[in-house]
């Protein structure tokens, strides 16, 4: 069984940043690509970038490019997520989702609230 952990959310100001976890433990032989997603209160869920694990590409919606960067950590199956001047319209449940040979996984999401 694959759990995936995320952690890192929390409430910040404007301007301000927030690194996002995403572990993935269990029995995950290979992972083909992470992505993370958001969602905010009454909205549908939006695409928010995209990593490759082995050649580590990278992809990003137009609405974080330049602001946020997705990353790896292979050894430890954990992908990041770190956001740099944030804006209230970033303020969602974000979700990391890995993909596997076999199956996609999605995790519990985590709150980022950006507000002064």
């Amino acid at each position: 069984q694959v759990q995936l952990v995320e952690s890192g959310g929390g409430q910040v100001q404007p301007g301000g940043s927030l690194k996002l976890s995403c572990a993935a433990s269990g029995n995950i032989f290979r992972i083909y690509s992470v992505a993370w997603f958001r969602q905010a209160p009454g909205k549908g869920r939006e695409y928010v970038a995209a990593l490759a694990w082995t050649d580590s590409s990278t992809d990003y919606a137009d609405s974080v490019k330049g602001r946020f960067t997705i990353s790896q950590d292979s050894g430890k199956n954990t992908a990041y997520l770190q956001m740099d001047n944030l804006k209230p319209d970033d303020t969602a449940v974000y979700y990391c989702e890995v993909q596997s040979p076999t199956q996609t996984y999605l995790g519990q999401g985590t709150q980022v609230t950006v507000s002064s």
